[in-house]
């Protein structure tokens, strides 16, 4: 008797071994499949933009947007800037290019990315406000919340309480020690790299330098042979900053070669 309950005790340890294992196999096969795509492997995006710049705003609505269709956002570090070419004007004031409409819309949307990190969501509510701009109703940016279904607390709160001033004068350090300098809006910055006036073109760079394997459908469908060495000879419409007159006759001579 004592015998066979040793053998049944034994059996039944072998089972639960055996399931055990499997258990962890199983398991460890359905980490594997959910693990995000490593931070390590994202291209880093930064756009340096000033919220009532009409090419900024074009380039938000028409252009940046896509990098949410088939999967792109999956390899992209996506950093927002707005600051753009506003001036620090002494103690911790500024002002902004397109006046003080640009300033409160630059740290409104400096608050909601702050309120909203994912990436999800603080674009959707600074495509929203750019739409207005685009359109020319950029006074009507309050209209976001509600068509976003957001709450405008927070927003409010960092606007008023002073934090959405801090949050510029940390978009200012950032933008100013940019290298090289930016000498216009929108700046777009890839893995480190400024794509001057091909910013347009900037998936192609993005798939490019991504080095990962889970390649966007996006990417798949490009072909990436046709990349532009260093500054393109055209201009691509912008907003300079104060070197203006020198950036545009620049551009005009290098257009004219």
């Amino acid at each position: 008797m004592a015998s066979h309950r040793f053998i049944d005790l034994s059996v039944l340890s072998c089972l639960l071994f055996f399931a055990s294992l499997c258990l962890i196999s199983s398991t460890s096969t359905v980490f594997s499949v959910d693990l995000p795509l490593n931070s390590s492997d994202k291209v880093s995006l930064g756009l340096y933009y000033e919220s009532l710049c009409p090419y900024s705003a074009n380039f938000v609505v028409n252009y940046l947007a896509k990098i949410f269709v088939d999967g792109l956002i999956d390899i992209v570090d996506l950093n927002l800037v707005p600051w753009g070419n506003a001036k620090l004007t002494g103690n911790s004031t500024f002002a902004c290019q397109h006046g003080p409409w640009e300033c409160l819309l630059n740290t409104v949307e400096a608050c909601a990315i702050s309120a909203w990190p994912d990436v999800n969501g603080h674009f959707t509510f600074v495509y929203c406000v750019e739409s207005l701009v685009y359109e020319g109703k950029y006074t009507q940016w309050e209209t976001c919340f509600e068509k976003l279904g957001l709450d405008p607390k927070p927003v409010a709160d960092c606007y008023s309480n002073g934090q959405g001033k801090e949050l510029e004068l940390q978009y200012a350090a950032e933008t100013n020690a940019l290298e090289p300098p930016h000498t216009y809006v929108p700046w777009v910055v890839v893995d480190g790299q400024p794509l001057y006036e091909d910013y347009e073109d900037f998936i192609r760079y993005i798939c490019k330098a991504y080095s990962g394997t889970a390649i966007p459908q996006t990417c798949s469908n490009l072909s990436l042979n046709s990349i532009r060495k260093g500054k393109v000879s055209f201009i691509k419409p912008v907003c300079y900053s104060d070197d203006t007159t020198e950036s545009i006759r620049s551009g005009i001579k290098s257009w004219k070669r």
